[in-house]
């Protein structure tokens, strides 16, 4: 992807392009992307989650800004709440968990964007986990064996 950064503003509760996706059970939208960083909010009801994974590639950001979220970063398990910001550096493991009883909000970001867009695109509706895994595999998302996520 070569393209440059579009100007504007992506209004709160919408994706560019009205775009919305359904990953996990979740409601992502898209926000911003170009070569350099591709930004997405996600929206999480309790008990949601997106298991352990690496990104070897990217960079990633958590800025929440509502609810909280547990996370388990490189083994070690941690909350963050709104305005807290996560890094999570590239080849580290990370998921997170949404183990409260209210729903989060939280705005993405990887950088550089590699792949992850076409990834969301390609998760869009899908519930077969093996499917996911493989697709993720595709696009450089390594998913780590279902106990790294106790």
């Amino acid at each position: 992807m070569d393209k440059a950064l579009d100007k504007g503003i992506t209004s709160n509760g919408t994706g560019f392009d009205e775009v919305k996706w359904n990953i996990l059970g979740q409601v992502y939208y898209p926000k911003a992307v170009c070569a350099s960083t591709f930004a997405f909010e996600t929206n999480s009801e309790p008990g949601q989650f997106v298991p352990v994974h690496i990104h070897p590639d990217q960079d990633e950001f958590i800025l929440v800004q509502e609810g909280e979220l547990d996370l388990k970063l490189d083994g070690v398990w941690s909350k963050a709440g709104p305005g807290d910001l996560v890094r999570m550096p590239r080849g580290v493991p990370h998921g997170y968990f949404n183990k409260s009883d209210k729903p989060c909000r939280a705005l993405f970001w990887v950088s550089p964007a590699g792949r992850l867009k076409e990834l969301f695109e390609q998760l869009h509706d899908k519930t077969d986990i093996p499917t996911i895994v493989s697709l993720s595999a595709e696009h450089d998302v390594e998913f780590l064996p279902e106990e790294a996520n106790a």
